[in-house]
């Protein structure tokens, strides 16, 4: 301790202030880099959330006792990547987040008694959009979504009623194909009474109109039709290529199909009747019959209507005429046949199919390339697949065309595909793990140069004192205290040395042993020549230079003694 205490004491106030605030900045700073390496990776939980989303979170991580961090003015929670599934599902479960609108839950709350039937109209026109707006944000690439109705109100006497629209803004993560923008305008149209379709206007962030709702029918049938053009060219398109590349190889073939539609709607009927095919469906049989008498005097009297009464004598004798007629009517029902067909525009007219190959390539040992086209019987299989896969019909003046020509770029060698290695795959970070790796190389940074601009000057100066308590030689005397050095070779276990020593005069004493006693006589031998020699040299140097000499003396004699 007393040795400890002597050196700090030869050290000096300001060095030792010097060196206690170093020592704090350096604890300072490395207990910085652990707690900074000990915190968890954190990772986004929600993003782009409403005022009422963000306080609803942010109450059920303070009660879970959860770390977090908010960023993007506050629209942004972050929580260690490790909680971030099973917050997601726990919140999931609790409805949160509700996406900054209100649904049908706003009638939960307020006194419904008290609430006029205006305020009715509005909650439940907000609930409608709000609930619309959920189930659109349901879409994979829709990030967030606003509905506007428009339902005009039923009047009374009103003959014509204008129809409901609808208005809607997205944002999007990336784009949406129309079969995506149909179904979100048939998800609302569904939805809201009297709605069509195409009352629906889309837009997105950037002011993109995907949807226009003011378009006229004639407008959306051609809009349908051009959608069942891309939809067919590009069916065809994906299997002549598959059916192709298995052929020539992927990448080694090009195809372009072109389909012309018919835009036209027909609608026919026809009725035909077959005579020979008839069935009885009604029958009538009517028979009359009649007589007709006449009298001689035609007298008619109270006695000759009597019943029972005789004609009176001398009347003349009647006349008698009977009539008879039969009528037979025969209803019969003629088979008929009545054909309705309605031809919907889209119908396929025409088909245009182009198919370039490219050609065979061989490769010599010395790694050229020598391309060799394809013969034409090669080419004729080829378009027959064609053909057969698009469904070729000759009479409706399809046409597909194959064609070799040689590509630009030549295919890879097959040295050249190798598979992902193992070291590869483990190099392959996200971009969560590079902005890790950025932070720990920045800390790993600091750390040296703190190091170096630090630690390494102050532990040289500590040894620089240490060296400066050393006894100051005068250089007159280094040539003297050299004398007398021994180097010892040989081998380490005592036998076969040779004991060297440099002489006063630089001259090389050398005596040769075998056994270690007799390395110790040579070296008492050899000490004692180097002694005399060494007191003469040292008495000459005294002579020669007697001012220093005094002067290391009295440094000698000022010296504290060692405790």
């Amino acid at each position: 301790m007393n040795g400890l205490i002597e050196q700090f004491a030869k050290f000096g106030a300001a060095r030792l202030a010097a060196m206690l605030a170093v020592t704090l900045a350096l604890v300072g700073f490395f207990g910085f880099v652990m707690l900074k390496m000990s915190q968890p990776a954190m990772s986004v939980l929600f993003t782009d959330l409403s005022s009422q989303d963000v306080s609803a979170i942010l109450k059920d991580l303070d009660t879970r006792g959860i770390k977090y961090e908010l960023r993007g003015d506050g629209q942004t929670v972050l929580v260690p990547k490790a909680d971030v599934p099973r917050l997601r599902l726990d919140l999931a479960g609790k409805g949160i987040p509700a996406g900054g609108g209100v649904g049908y839950e706003i009638f939960d709350k307020g006194d419904a008694f008290s609430s006029t039937s205006f305020v009715q109209n509005i909650n439940h026109l907000r609930a409608l959009e709000g609930e619309l707006s959920r189930s659109i944000r349901s879409i994979s690439r829709v990030q967030a979504a606003r509905v506007h109705l428009v339902i005009p109100e039923r009047r009374l006497f009103e003959r014509d009623r204008e129809p409901p629209r609808a208005s809607i803004a997205l944002k999007l993560a990336g784009d949406l194909d129309a079969a995506q923008v149909r179904a979100v305008r048939h998800l609302v149209a569904s939805a809201v009474d009297g709605l069509k379709p195409e009352r629906v206007s889309i837009v997105d962030e950037r002011g993109r109109l995907l949807a226009d709702g003011a378009q006229s029918d004639q407008s959306l049938i051609g809009l349908g039709i051009e959608e069942r053009q891309t939809a067919i060219e590009k069916r065809l398109k994906s299997q002549v290529e598959d059916i192709v590349a298995s052929v020539v190889g992927h990448g080694r073939a090009r195809v372009q199909v072109s389909a012309a539609l018919d835009t036209n709607r027909i609608e026919s009927r026809s009725e035909s009747y077959d005579p020979e095919s008839r069935v009885l469906r009604s029958s009538q049989n009517r028979t009359e019959a009649s007589t007709t008498t006449e009298g001689g005097n035609g007298a008619v009297t109270v006695g000759n209507e009597l019943p029972g009464a005789q004609q009176a004598q001398g009347a003349q004798q009647n006349q008698r005429e009977n009539s008879s007629k039969n009528e037979e009517v025969a209803n019969y029902e003629i088979s008929r046949t009545t054909r309705t067909e309605v031809l919907e525009g889209g119908r396929v007219k025409k088909l245009s199919v182009a198919v370039l190959v490219d050609g065979t390539y061989n490769r010599s040992p010395a790694g050229e390339v020598a391309y060799q086209p394809r013969n034409a019987e090669e080419l004729e299989r080829i378009g027959e697949l064609v053909r057969t896969a698009v469904g070729f019909d000759q009479g409706r003046g399809d046409k597909v065309e194959i064609v070799n020509l040689r590509f630009a770029e030549a295919p890879p060698a097959p040295g050249d595909l190798t598979e992902q290695t193992l070291m590869q795959q483990l190099t392959s970070f996200t971009r969560e793990d590079l902005v890790r790796f950025a932070e720990l190389g920045v800390i790993s940074l600091l750390t040296l140069m703190v190091l170096m601009t630090v630690v390494r000057p102050l532990l040289k100066q500590v040894l620089a004192s240490d060296n400066s308590n050393v006894r100051a030689i005068p250089s007159f005397m280094r040539n003297a205290t050299l004398t007398g050095t021994e180097i010892t070779t040989g081998d380490p276990a005592g036998t076969g040395r040779a004991v060297t020593t440099v002489g006063p005069d630089g001259e090389i004493l050398t005596a040769e042993v075998e056994a270690p006693s007799e390395r110790m006589l040579a070296i008492a031998q050899v000490k004692g020549q180097l002694k005399a020699q060494s007191v003469e040299k040292i008495g000459a140097l005294v002579a020669q230079n007697p001012a220093d000499s005094v002067a290391v003396l009295r440094s000698w004699i000022h010296e504290k003694a060692p405790a």
